[in-house]
């Protein structure tokens, strides 16, 4: 025969059936700081709910049971209404270690409400409330730097929004003396009889501990606050954008004592009007006239460290790249640098005055050339 209604586990922590663990762990430790007993002094209703979350977050954290209530729900058909089930005294049902063989004479067997409320409340919920150690976790911030400060290397002033441990109760998420717990008497286990059965089962107000500690109020037990905090984050020297940047021991603080994660700072790195960077290589142009280009010259052309001499071989053409190396910018990885590579704009004279129109005549004819000789020739290849 089926039990009375109850309220859906899922409903009761205010998630979907097919949450996640991380979903119904999040949902049960808000839910549990708010309804504990120590944050509710006398009220009863609290208690009572905070008994019906812990209840709830024992089955669904706990892949069997979750598994065996989506597929039963509360009620459980009892040997009788099975075909060809044995008799409820030969009946055994293992469910995450407990035994519950030998059950009441004759009817049907025990029912899922009985089962889940009563013996399916271990020490886990109870250490979970009571702040289950976890290792921090890493933080993310994104920052912008100049063009300058990504070659070179800088320090960034940063302020950033972290759980820090609770400076009343030292990241234990507790306060005050021990104290003998009073439902257990200080032995962790209570015992719960059901018709002919007894369960010796960990106490769920201390987790087994047989001691209890007040709930640190400005954190509510879970050992954390959020601050912010004002930090010098080194930049190294050949960070690009994307770069991760990682600052040890500055991510969200642990629980129960825990160390902390690490801080990862990512760079977006704001571009130059003349140099354009290239992973570790460096694109510039410079411009040059005719006679350098025929010629040949030595030219001065900038760099990230500053002039720098660049050869330009005789019977250079316009669009013609010559490159610098070890001008680029120093690897994050291994510090060697990159080359920088110059691209040549061969400048025409404008032919203002009349010497310089009769000495570009003269070089026609002294020098004649035809740049499209075989241009038609390539176009039909």
């Amino acid at each position: 025969m089926a039990t009375a209604s109850k309220q859906d586990y899922y409903e009761l922590l205010g998630v979907a059936r097919k949450a996640s663990q991380k979903e119904i762990r999040q949902a049960y430790r808000k839910l549990a700081r708010k309804y504990h007993p120590d944050l509710n002094p006398g009220d009863k209703s609290a208690e009572e709910k905070f008994k019906q979350v812990q209840e709830a977050y024992d089955v669904l954290s706990d892949s069997k049971k979750r598994q065996m209530y989506d597929q039963f729900g509360f009620d459980l058909p009892g040997p009788g209404g099975m075909p060809g089930a044995a008799e409820a005294s030969d009946v055994h049902f293992d469910f995450g270690g407990f035994d519950f063989g030998g059950g009441a004479a004759g009817g049907a067997g025990p029912s899922f409400r009985d089962l889940f409320s009563q013996f399916f409340r271990g020490g886990g919920a109870a250490a979970e409330a009571a702040g289950q150690a976890e290792l921090g976790s890493s933080l993310e911030y994104q920052i912008e730097i100049g063009f300058w400060e990504a070659v070179r290397g800088t320090i960034k002033k940063l302020t950033i929004s972290r759980l820090d441990a609770c400076p009343d109760c030292d990241g234990s998420g507790a306060t005050g003396q021990e104290q003998t717990c009073t439902a257990c008497g200080g032995t962790g286990h209570v015992s719960q009889t059901s018709g002919r059965m007894r369960f010796n089962l960990t106490c769920t107000r201390c987790g087994g501990t047989g001691r209890i500690r007040n709930i640190c109020r400005l954190c509510g037990g879970e050992g954390r606050v959020r601050r912010a905090d004002t930090i010098d984050v080194r930049i190294p020297a050949g960070v690009r954008t994307g770069s991760r940047v990682r600052v040890p021991g500055k991510g969200n603080a642990g629980t129960a004592g825990e160390p902390p994660g690490d801080l990862y700072i990512i760079t977006d790195v704001q571009p130059h009007p003349y140099f354009d960077r290239r992973g570790d290589d460096i694109y510039s142009s410079v411009p040059i006239t005719v006679t350098e280009a025929a010629l040949g010259a030595k030219v001065e052309v900038p760099t990230i460290d500053g002039r720098a001499l660049l050869r330009i071989p005789p019977g250079t053409n316009s669009g013609q790249k010559l490159r610098l190396r070890e001008k680029g910018v120093p690897s994050v990885r291994n510090g060697h640098r990159g080359d920088q590579y110059v691209e040549l704009q061969v400048v025409v004279p404008k032919p203002h005055d009349e010497r310089v129109r009769e000495l570009l005549k003269e070089l026609q004819k002294v020098a004649p050339e035809d740049p499209r000789k075989d241009l038609f020739e390539r176009a039909r290849a």
